[in-house]
């Protein structure tokens, strides 16, 4: 059958107002693609390709000619394909407000609040919360107050609920959003720039950049409005994309596509491939949004019908809006329940894309673990299918359990069917609808796949005989739990129907359930998963056993009768009791800080340099920089083998004409090349694997390619051939390691030494704990930009380099190495870098390399921007290290000596893996044990090397510190609090302990920080309130711990430059690379207070004249690496020393011209000093004396959190922390690396699991499956005091810093969830009779992370099988 000839459409639509006309554009292109490299607009980020970051978040307009009225909407742009968009405006970050027309408020404010710190996942923040003011101001609210907006708080808080940011610890976000709400309490607003403590709220309002929802950017570009939607058609050379906009022009395509053998692709809005990816190119794309019948709503007496291309959003909205039409009032109640549950599907820019029949064909055909599929299944939906001619009506239940629907089936509509009532029977008798749906998922607001999903509708009447409640009939919906698709647990169902309800029955119910539910062979968590489904069966049944509740139109409410409301009641008391169970987001923090004078601007909270223009998405990031003519792209092909040699690397035949440019290897490096990718004081680690791949994930090839997407596939359809043959077997772990005696030697100088006599330390003992053991797994960066670099040739042989890098120099002498050329031919340059903690040090500089070695050879720019999967596969991360130990102690909880064995995971290369020991023994020595002795090994295995990350190794150390003590306190049956206070050190054994850094006693704040936290968190209080609140509370238990830290920190030399310009302003180059630390801001504070010492007029305005520019390897040589979190301290005194000079060659000229003129201003001297040849260039390298290069830092945190005992939960209700900054440079800055470094912790510790498969090859390889904090997962309650703890004379301004060490803080929490845990573990022994050693034993060992399933497992997966027959045993 041919293809009838159809006109050629133009693909119309606006970006920021300006107007973009394509006649052929390749149908698989994404909006980011487009964004990205035909238009100027750069603040769409690239984080994951998956929707599941807000990177590249930007706000869809669209215009209706029939209702005349813009809907605007978010949508990832990474998912979105730009042929979607016809007639479509696209509004960016940069569209919102930027530099040159003047910044929106929301940027403004997101800089004044320092809620911007890499600033890579800003834009995105901005456009989300952006979207979320331009909809709240077409509602009908009251109108605000002037510079406010009608949005909500919740609605504020909600609006960047699904983006990540891995720097800023989210409440400074929250704040700047929250600043836009009417409803807003000014008080409730932290720290920020706008005004200061104690101003009165007026004053306040009036100093905030005032919003107006007139702005410029809120407005449809005119010329959109004539443009016709029928019928678009595109082509590219060999694809096309198809907008039918009927049902019949529908039929006719699928069945030509069936006719030639087409590779279809039937698309709504894409957002699918963001799970599954495309393996496959397409010849034909449909488009189904066009087609009327998909997207309509219907709602009549039977029901409501949604058409399969209404997005989630649209129908939440719908399924609302019918709470307020004439349907029953338990059928109300359903479908509002209905919309809640789906407002946590996903987040909110991928609900308003995402179609809800397109969720519901990925859950039938791709066994897509949908929570839609379940609570539609639970309220016998319907669905409509077209196959061909042929329409029928399937229960959604035959739908799912069908075959995999085929390419020429759609989905039309769902159906919910309105409730059937027997209304014959009196108010007394008749019988009432419940319904409930659970999601226990690691997100409370959703962006997170559940561990299980259920939903139950349930019909009940009262006995009144026996006071009961009679169980009519009921479904009961479970999936994602690992099976296909969702189910109803029928056997449990009949089971149940027509039961009178009680413990027994329930008991019954529950192991029916326990045997129905049971996840495929190879599902992780799996008996955790099964355990949820009995907690839902019970939590939904047992609130009507005994003492039955009210019931509110399907709600339960806590009153002891159970009487069956008249409607008339129902609907305004089914309001209050379901808003009750509303999750809420961050509610509130303070901040208590001081600024410095004495050295101003040194010391004053600062707005971070350039924040405005990372919210607007101006400021440029490696890959921003525009592709160079004739540019290539590159992508790896690495080993899926940890051991095996490579016989071949061959690419699939089809793709080595289409573009793929070439296969670079060993092969193509250089004579006098070397094959090198970094390089550590300890070791090199090879650029390509030669003959035999050593690791998973190790790099075998370079494809470059004219796209980085093409590059991307080409690498991953990469065939490699592998041979094990004659090779011995992989060290796969420690234990391996041990065994073949494969270890990385540590050089004497930086093993850490014992401390006291272990055997007489034992000797005191009154008791000992002998070899426990503990393991702690790894964590992955997760910086929101992947590694990324671009290399262009130069003449004469010379290179140019851009690098994402946290080393620049280190990336520079590489590169000379494998090209064979001098340093001198090499340029590396780096301006920022969108996160590091790291990741960016030495990993990066193969990456780069790479790209020098295809550029060298090819003379083409090359460039890569690695996609996260690789990201995540290649990274290595955070040591994993097992523990064993033993400790002796007397009874008091004093210890006496601790001795212990470590075994560190370090991969196949050594990295910087050697400064382990020393690292994890110096965060260890915090508490005083009396005596200490260790035996660490580093050992070498078949995993990708594991690198520095963010405080590397002293956190492992100082939560081993925190395991000691909490078994030593378990074992006593003591407070852990005492235990932890009697072993703090005095300054006397902090001097056995920290040689060389312990300082003066006045220097040594614990103890003042440690006793000043327990008097400004309540602890003494809260612990009896955490008291009270397990008592009278069965599911559901408190914990709450303090924990200190003392962290070690060491200054290393630093290059600083400063140049004054002709007209007085200054430039400012440093070693040190800004990753979002804030390093440039207090670099320019430094600069100004230094050349401030010239002491003439116009230097109170230096700060706005200094610039501190990019790093660049020829113009500032012996940069070093920024790491260790002393990095900007040491700049900023290079730079005062280099300021220093500068003023002392002024000052000569300075009094001779005050002498003549009576008084001169900065412009005068500055332009006089150039007329007289004054050098006005200084550099300096600074490098530390010996009493000035290592330092402690001390802190502390109170966590309170609470656990759900029947799903794992846990909420951190509360944490206050008081850290000591010595002298703080910059305290709004410090302030947010306090609170960023703690969340990370807190994703170390309580959500991330870096999972991998036996062989090393990572499993949790993008967002689905790894999960770091979000606005959602943070302290509720955040309080962080900084304290400026006196003048230190060794230190640069008397300063301390502020980058890793409060990470080490976010132990709290997890020591808070295990004190939580043992109070559920003492109340279900007392269910019982039995003297199970593993339910008292009270030294159990908490997993690193604890998720929910380690939390519920250690409280017992058979916890309600265990409750109801203890209650059984009552009755």
């Amino acid at each position: 059958m041919e293809e009838k000839s159809v006109t050629q459409s133009k693909l119309v639509f606006a970006v920021n107002g300006e107007k973009f006309e394509l006649s052929k554009v390749e149908p698989s292109t994404t909006l980011i693609q487009f964004l990205r490299s035909q238009t100027p607009f750069k603040s769409v980020k690239l984080g994951c390709a998956e929707g599941g970051c807000g990177a590249c978040v930007v706000l869809i307009s669209k215009y209706d000619p029939v209702l005349d009225r813009v809907e605007d909407f978010t949508a990832s742009s990474c998912l979105t394909l730009v042929c979607s968009i016809h007639g479509c405006s696209i509004t960016t970050s940069e569209g919102i407000g930027n530099s040159k027309d003047g910044f929106h408020p929301i940027h403004e404010r997101f800089a004044g609040f320092h809620a911007s710190q890499c600033g890579f996942c800003t834009p995105g923040m901005c456009v989300s919360l952006f979207g979320t003011l331009v909809n709240a101001e077409k509602t009908n609210r009251p109108e605000p107050s002037p510079g406010f907006s009608k949005v909500t708080v919740t609605e504020a808080e909600k609006a960047i609920a699904g983006n990540l940011c891995r720097c800023t610890g989210y409440r400074p976000i929250a704040d700047a959003c929250k600043s836009f709400a009417a409803d807003v309490d000014m008080e409730d607003l932290g720290f920020n720039s706008f005004w200061r403590k104690g101003e009165i709220k007026d004053l306040k309002i009036s100093k905030l950049p005032q919003f107006n929802h007139n702005h410029k950017s809120c407005r449809f570009p005119v010329f959109l409005k004539d443009i016709k939607h029928d019928g678009v058609f595109l082509a590219s050379e060999k694809h096309s994309w198809h907008s039918p906009t009927s049902l019949k022009e529908l039929q006719s395509l699928l069945e030509i596509s069936q006719a030639n053998g087409t590779r279809l692709k039937l698309v709504v809005s894409n957002t699918g491939t963001g799970y599954f990816k495309d393996k496959e190119v397409y010849d034909k794309y449909i488009h189904l949004k066009g087609i009327s019948e998909l997207s309509k709503i219907r709602k009549d007496q039977t029901g409501i019908e949604i058409g399969a291309a209404v997005t989630i959003s649209k129908a939440i909205e719908a399924l609302k809006e019918s709470c307020i039409s004439d349907f029953l009032s338990e059928f109300v109640m359903i479908l509002e329940k209905i919309a809640d549950h789906m407002t946590k599907v996903a987040s909110g820019f991928i609900r308003n894309t995402a179609s809800v029949g397109g969720n519901l064909v990925m859950a039938q055909r791709n066994y897509f673990p949908s929570d839609i599929a379940t609570i539609l299944l639970a309220v016998d939906s319907m669905v409509h299918i077209m196959t061909g001619t042929l329409f029928e009506w399937l229960t959604l239940e035959e739908f799912l359990e069908r075959a995999p629907l085929s390419l020429e089936s759609v989905l039309l509509s769902i159906k919910i069917p309105c409730l059937k009532l027997n209304k014959s029977k009196s108010l007394e008798q008749r019988s009432r609808f419940l319904f409930e749906t659970y999601r226990p998922s690691p997100r409370p607001l959703g962006n997170a796949l559940p561990y299980l999903n259920a939903a139950f509708l349930v019909e009940v009447s009262p006995c009144k005989d026996s006071g009961g409640t009679m169980i009519v009939t009921c479904r009961l919906s479970f999936g994602a739990y690992g099976t296909k698709h969702a189910i109803r647990a029928k056997t449990v169902e009949e089971f149940l129907s027509g039961k009178l309800l009680n413990a027994r029955f329930l008991y019954e119910a529950v192991k029916l359930l326990t045997v129905t539910i049971t996840p495929e062979d190879g599902t992780s968590k799996a008996d955790y998963r099964s355990s949820l489904a009995a907690a839902f069966l019970f939590q939904f049944f047992n609130q009507l056993i005994d003492s039955p509740v009210e019931i509110i139109d399907g709600n339960f409410n806590g009153d002891a009768s159970f009487s069956f409301t008249a409607d008339s009641e129902l609907k305004e008391k089914h309001k209050q009791a379901h808003h009750d169970k509303i999750p809420t987001l961050l509610s509130s923090g303070k901040q208590l800080l001081e600024a410095g004078r004495e050295y101003h601007p040194v010391g004053a909270p600062i707005v971070k340099s350039g924040a405005s223009l990372q919210a607007s998405g101006e400021a440029v990031f490696v890959d921003d920089i525009p592709s160079p003519t004739n540019c290539l792209y590159g992508a790896y092909i690495y080993s899926e083998k940890p051991l095996a040699r490579i016989r071949s690397v061959k690419l699939r035949p089809e793709l080595q004409l289409n573009g793929v440019r070439e296969v670079i290897s060993t092969k193509d490096i250089p004579n006098g090349g070397e094959n090198i990718g970094s390089k550590s004081i300890f070791g090199d680690e090879p650029l390509f694997a030669e003959d035999i791949a050593k690791c998973v994930g190790e790099r075998l090839a370079f494809v470059v390619a004219d796209t980085q997407k093409l590059a991307d596939m080409a690498a991953n359809s990469a065939v490699v051939d592998y041979d094990i043959e004659n090779i011995d077997p992989p060290i796969l772990s420690v234990e391996d390691a041990i065994e073949r005696s494969s270890f990385f030697e540590v050089p004497p100088f930086l093993y850490p030494k014992h401390v006291g006599d272990i055997s007489k330390g034992m000797a005191k003992a009154d008791h000992k704990i002998l070899s426990s053991e503990m393991k702690l797994g790894s964590q992955y960066y997760f910086y929101m930009e992947t590694q990324t670099a671009l290399a262009v040739p130069d003449e004469d042989n010379c290179i140019m380099v851009y690098s994402s890098s946290q080393c620049p120099e280190s990336t520079h002498s590489i590169i000379a190495r494998c090209l064979g050329i001098p340093e001198n031919n090499v340029r590396v340059i780096t301006r920022r870098v969108g996160g590091g903690f790291g990741g960016k040090a030495m990993k990066s500089v193969p990456v780069a390399t790479s790209c020098a070695l295809a550029a060298h050879k090819l003379r083409r720019p090359v460039r890569i921007y690695l996609n996260r999967k690789t990201d995540m596969i290649m990274a290595g991360g955070r040591h994993p290290m097992k523990i064993i130990y033993s400790v002796g102690y007397k009874n008091d909880g004093k210890i006496t000596a601790l001795e212990l064995q470590i075994l560190v995971n370090a991969g196949i290369y050594v990295d910087i893996s050697a400064v382990m020991p020393h690292n994890i023994v110096g965060a260890l020595k915090k508490y005083d044990w009396g005596a200490l002795s260790f035996d660490i090994k580093v050992c070498r295995t078949n995993h990708p090397s594991r690198s520095a990350m963010r405080a590397p190794g002293e956190v492992q150390g100082s939560f081993i510190a925190e395991a000691v003590i909490e078994n030593v306190a378990a074992a006593l049956s003591i407070d852990v609090d005492s235990v932890r206070s009697i072993n703090l050190h005095t300054h006397k054994s902090l001097q056995s302990f920290y040689e060389g850094c312990f300082g003066e006693p006045h220097e040594y704040t614990l103890p003042s920080v440690w006793n000043q936290l327990a008097v400004s968190a309540n602890y003494e209080q809260r612990t009896v309130m955490v008291k009270e609140f397990n008592k009278i509370n069965i599911w559901k238990k408190r914990g709450i711990s303090r924990v200190p830290v003392v962290y070690q920190l060491i200054l290393r030399p630093t290059p600083g430059k400063v140049s004054i310009l002709s007209d007085g302003s200054v430039i400012v180059e440093v070693g040190g690379i800004e990753l979002g630390q804030g390093l440039w801001t207090k670099v320019k504070q430094m600069a100004a207070f230094a050349l401030s010492a010239i002491q003439c007029d116009g230097t109170g305005s230096l700060l706005d004249k200094i610039r501190v520019v990019q790093s660049d390897t020829v113009s500032l040589i012996q940069g070093g690496f920024t790491a260790g979190s002393t990095t900007s301290e040491s700049s900023c005194e290079a730079v005062r020393l280099s300021c220093n000079t500068l003023v002392e060659r002024l000052r000569p000229l300075k009094e001779k011209l005050q002498e003549e003129m009576g008084s001169i201003d900065w412009k005068t001297l500055i332009l006089q000093a150039y007329m007289q040849a004054v050098n006005l260039s200084a550099s300096a390298f600074y490098v530390p004396s010996l009493d000035s290069s290592m330092y402690l830092n001390y802190g502390a945190a109170l966590s309170e959190v609470e656990i759900d005992l029947l799903t794992g939960e846990t909420r951190f209700l509360q944490t206050d922390i008081i850290y000591d900054c010595g002298q703080s440079l910059n305290p709004a800055v410090d302030l947010g690396q306090i609170e960023g470094a703690f969340v990370m912790g807190l994703g170390f510790f309580m959500l991330e699991e870096y999972e991998t498969n036996p062989d090393g090859l990572v499993l949790a390889d993008g967002t689905w499956n790894y999960k770091i904090p979000t606005v959602d997962t943070i302290p509720q309650n955040f309080n962080v005091q900084i304290i400026n703890s006196g003048h230190h004379q060794h230190r640069i301004l008397s300063s301390k810093a502020s980058g890793e060490p409060p990470l080490l803080l976010a132990a709290s929490v997890h020591c808070a969830t295990r004190a939580a845990i043992k109070e559920a573990r003492k109340q279900i022994l007392s269910w019982s009779n039995i003297n199970s050693d593993d339910i008292h034993d009270s030294t159990f060992q908490l997993e690193v992370p604890a998720t929910m399933p380690d939390v519920k497992e250690l409280i017992g997966l058979d916890i309600v099988q265990r409750y109801l027959i203890w209650k059984m045993g009552r009755m």
